[in-house]
C-alpha cells in the first residue's frame, strides 16, 4: 500500500482583533461640495487646476519663445561687426639738411599700404596713414556702394605685417565681380578710383530740407579746427576731415588723402546708433577741395552741410546744387564763400572784418572793366 507524502500541515488564517477597512459603495459615498460663489477678488480664490488643453503651435516666424527656455531662443545677429585695433604711428623720423647744409630731425607722414580682402577676394589697395584703418575699409565698402548696411559685415582683420585688411561678410556680395568691373579715375590722392558710376545713385540722395547751420557755429568750426593738435601741424602733407554737430567737434581723422579721411568718418558713423547721426544738424569739414566725389560721399552720409578750407569744381558745384548740399568753401577765419543753397546758412552775427581787408578778388571784380 503506497503511503501518502507528507505534505505541510495546513494553517489557519491569524484572525485579528482589528476590522479590515473597506472602500465604501458609490450609494454611501457623500455628495461632491458645490463650488459657492464669491465675493472676494480673483486674486483671492483658490486656484483651481484647469483642463490640459492640447497647445496650438505658430508658425515658426512668429513662435514666441518662453523667458525660462533662453537656449530655445533664435540668436540675434549682432550689429556691429569685429574689429581688430591695429593702430600705426602715424609718423617717422627722418634727417634732412637745411639751407646751411646742417643736419636736423623731423617728422614726415609714415605713408604705407593697405590691400583690402573680401571674403578672401583682393579688392583694392589703399595708401593710408595707418590711424584707424578698420574704420577706413568699413566707409570705404560703404561709400563704394557694395554694402547696404553694417550688418552684412562680420569682422574687419587688420594685419600690418602683411598689409592687408580680410574683411568677411555674413552672406557674401551679389555681383561683386559685375559692380567692381568699371572704374572711374578720381582726382583723389591716395585713392584715385570708384567702383562704378560716379553718378549712378545721385538721384536717389534726400536731404533732410530743414537742415540749417548758423554763421557762429560756422566760426566755431573753423576756430577749432585751427587750434586742433594734428600731424598736419608737426610734418606736413596730410589732408584732415572732421565731423561736426552745430559746434560740437566728434570726430577729426587726417590721412595722406582727402577720400581716406571721409571714408574713415564714414566708417565711424556706421557704428554708431543711426539715430544719433541723423544728418540734419550735422557738418562735414574737410581740408581738401570740393569736387564732386568728395560731395557725393558727403551726401551719402546724409550731411546737408559741408565746408572747405579750398575751393569747389564746376562738377562739385553742380552735384551740390543738384542734391540740395550747402557748399562752403574759402573758409579761414571770418571769411568764407558759399557756392549753393545759401537758404542753409543762418546769419545770426555779423563778420569783425572791415570792408577794406575785403578779398582781392572781390576788389578786383569790383572795379570797372
Amino acid at each position: 500500500m503506497a503511503t501518502r507524502p507528507a505534505w505541510p500541515p495546513r494553517t489557519r488564517p491569524r484572525i485579528t482583533s482589528r476590522p479590515i477597512p473597506r472602500r465604501p459603495s458609490r450609494r454611501q459615498r457623500p455628495p461632491a461640495p458645490t463650488p459657492v460663489r464669491s465675493s472676494l477678488p480673483h486674486r483671492q480664490l483658490p486656484r483651481l487646476r484647469p483642463a490640459r488643453a492640447r497647445p496650438q503651435l505658430q508658425p515658426p516666424a512668429q513662435r514666441l519663445y518662453p523667458p525660462h527656455l533662453p537656449h530655445r531662443r533664435p540668436r540675434p545677429v549682432p550689429r556691429s561687426p569685429e574689429l581688430t585695433q591695429a593702430v600705426a604711428p602715424q609718423t617717422c623720423q627722418v634727417t634732412v639738411h637745411d639751407e646751411y647744409g646742417q643736419p636736423r630731425e623731423i617728422a614726415i607722414p609714415a605713408e604705407r599700404d593697405l590691400t583690402i580682402y573680401v571674403d578672401k577676394r583682393e579688392l583694392v589697395t589703399l595708401m593710408t596713414l595707418g590711424a584707424h584703418p578698420e574704420w577706413l575699409v568699413l566707409g570705404y565698402l560703404r561709400n563704394q556702394r557694395l554694402l547696404r548696411s553694417v550688418d552684412e559685415i562680420e569682422s574687419i582683420t587688420v594685419d600690418w605685417e602683411v598689409g592687408a585688411a580680410a574683411v568677411k561678410t555674413r552672406h557674401g556680395i551679389s555681383a561683386i565681380e559685375d559692380r567692381t568691373a568699371r572704374r572711374v579715375v578720381t582726382t583723389g590722392c591716395g585713392q584715385g578710383s570708384v567702383f562704378g558710376g560716379l553718378m549712378d545713385e545721385v538721384d536717389r540722395i534726400e536731404l533732410p530740407p530743414e537742415a540749417r547751420l548758423r554763421q557762429s557755429d560756422l566760426y566755431a568750426i573753423v576756430r577749432q579746427i585751427r587750434q586742433q593738435d594734428s600731424v598736419y601741424k608737426r610734418s606736413g602733407s596730410v589732408h584732415g576731415c572732421a565731423l561736426f554737430r552745430g559746434p560740437e567737434l566728434l570726430l577729426f581723422v587726417e590721412d595722406v588723402g582727402r577720400h581716406n579721411a571721409v571714408d574713415t568718418i564714414a566708417g565711424w558713423m556706421w557704428l554708431q546708433d543711426p539715430a544719433a547721426m541723423q544728418g540734419a544738424d550735422k557738418a562735414f569739414y574737410t581740408t581738401g577741395r570740393l569736387t564732386s566725389e568728395m560731395v557725393i560721399k558727403s551726401a551719402q552720409m546724409g550731411i546737408p552741410v559741408v565746408v572747405s578750407r579750398s575751393g569747389t569744381t564746376q562738377m562739385g558745384l553742380a552735384v551740390a546744387e543738384q542734391v540740395g548740399l550747402c557748399a562752403i568753401g574759402r573758409a579761414t577765419n571770418e571769411r568764407f564763400l558759399c557756392f549753393s543753397h545759401p537758404q542753409r546758412l543762418l546769419r545770426d552775427v555779423e563778420p569783425g572784418i572791415e570792408p577794406a581787408r575785403a578779398a582781392p578778388t572781390a576788389r578786383l571784380a569790383a572795379l570797372p572793366a
